[in-house]
């Protein structure tokens, strides 16, 4: 029996009554009783699973698949990125960077050369991965100059989540490229005409703002509280920093490249050499690679006795640790939403409307995410409903195809909340309690999906004139 045939038990409207009331419980225990948010995530983890007739039996593999799924894809890249970010610390790497950063852009644009790095190794990177490995220069930046950390930290994060939302060869929009039969070459190329405004936009604009209106401290997640390592520091060169940060980004992207090569038949997924270059690209390996080099050019040729390297790589984890267990359990609560069938109910009930295609396939995207918490899910269960109105129209062109992916995209990303663990993800490592992460990363993902949805559309009708 699989998870959707158990769980078809209730009604549309009773599975979304029982997810609102969900997520305002949660919210409740959070931010009006101070209840732990891994607890409260946990505790209404298991009344959603209940409530939704989830059975006794499949009650806790239900909780802990959500649980056990999403640590498989953040613990490793927020443990190993954390090691990564100390040494870079401790050495003074981040330092010699910020200063190197300063001098060529100055003062008033630093934030604006974060974001447009952020951009670029936005590309072949994935959100949480490329996030991690940027954060210590954002506090770097941050610390040194001053004023809110949001306006340092957000316009870099929506960096890598519009890359990661609309431009191959990230999952979702391949995915989604691959159901509705566009062109992922034309997909990449609108996904940039999409991103970068929408970036600008959302990342530069409204983070200049929310950085005005929050006055958000430097969190000391990484900085360690553990020993003092003073003797690590050595004030290494930029190209040795810099050969860090671009190091695990050059390996994820000869991963995710040959990927796309083997889409367009240049090489073979069986070829052991392509087998080989595709591991070393693997996220968790890239990094764990970097961490390595890292021990090496920081600590072992600076000379560092390898008990120094291995307790400042060691006080990297008890920090980020509160990280990887809320990120888990907002897993935990999203896997329930899933395992319950309300994102496959209401996006079949909302297909039945008779919307445009676009229109249709944007909110369905768009209530899935915000019903269940998963952008990728999002993304392929709205292609996978509209692949059969899409497939069966000769009329669309390459270019419509594109736009309609793109839409897609943008409702799959819109107004990430609570039940999504890219939410506490940001949350943990801004240093942000719950209702400023709603009011400043929820309605910046809210943005992302409107305004990345303007500009699909504006797409779509264009080329429907030609």
């Amino acid at each position: 029996m699989t998870d959707l045939e158990m769980n078809w038990v209730l009604s549309t409207p009773a599975l979304l009554g029982v997810a609102a009331g969900a997520i305002a419980l949660l919210l409740v225990l959070i931010m009006k009783f101070k209840v732990h948010a891994f607890l409260s995530l946990i505790i209404v983890s298991l009344l959603t699973a209940v409530g939704t007739g989830i059975p006794t039996a499949r009650l806790m593999a239900t909780l802990l698949d959500g649980f056990g799924g999403t640590l498989a894809s953040v613990a490793l890249l927020v443990g190993l990125g954390a090691m990564l970010g100390r040494m870079l610390e401790t050495s003074g790497g981040a330092k010699v960077l910020t200063d190197a950063l300063i001098t060529r852009f100055g003062e008033k644009r630093a934030p604006l050369a974060l974001a447009v790095a952020s951009l670029m190794l936005g590309f072949p990177i994935f959100f949480d991965a490329g996030l991690v490995v940027m954060l210590p220069i954002i506090f770097a930046v941050a610390r040194r100059l001053g004023g809110s950390f949001l306006g340092y930290a957000l316009p870099s994060a929506i960096a890598f989540s519009v890359m990661h939302i609309f431009v191959p060869p990230h999952p979702g929009p391949v995915a989604a490229t691959g159901l509705l039969g566009a062109d992922v070459g034309l997909v990449l190329i609108f996904g940039l005409i999409v991103a970068l405004p929408t970036w600008y936009f959302v990342g530069y604009l409204f983070g200049r703002y929310v950085g005005r209106k929050y006055d958000i401290p430097v969190p000391s997640i990484l900085s360690g509280s553990t020993g003092n390592f003073a003797e690590f520091e050595s004030t290494p060169k930029v190209g040795t920093v810099l050969t860090l940060l671009l190091l695990p980004i050059g390996l994820i992207f000869l991963n995710t490249g040959l990927n796309m090569a083997a889409s367009a038949d240049l090489v073979s997924l069986d070829s052991t050499w392509v087998q080989i270059l595709r591991t070393l690209g693997e996220t968790p390996v890239a990094l764990l690679i970097t961490v390595l080099l890292g021990m090496i050019l920081l600590g072992w040729k600076k000379r560092k006795s390898a008990n120094l390297v291995e307790a400042v790589v060691d006080s990297a984890l008890g920090p980020v640790s509160s990280v990887i267990l809320i990120t888990g359990a907002g897993g935990m609560f999203g896997g329930v939403l899933r395992a319950s069938g309300i994102g496959n109910a209401i996006a079949e009930s909302l297909d039945a409307v008779g919307l445009p295609v676009i229109i249709a396939g944007f909110v369905i995207a768009a209530v899935v995410r915000i019903a269940q918490g998963s952008a990728t899910v999002a993304l392929t269960t709205s292609a996978a409903l509209l692949q059969p109105v899409v497939m069966g129209n000769a009329s669309f062109n390459p270019v419509e195809l594109a736009a309609i992916v793109l839409a897609l995209a943008a409702g799959s990303v819109f107004a990430g909340h609570v039940n999504d663990s890219g939410f506490w993800l940001v949350s943990r490592f801004f240093g942000m309690d719950t209702k400023t992460t709603l009011k400043t990363w929820t309605v910046g993902q809210a943005l992302v999906g409107v305004i990345g949805f303007a500009i699909a559309l504006a797409i779509y009708i264009v080329a429907g004139l030609f």
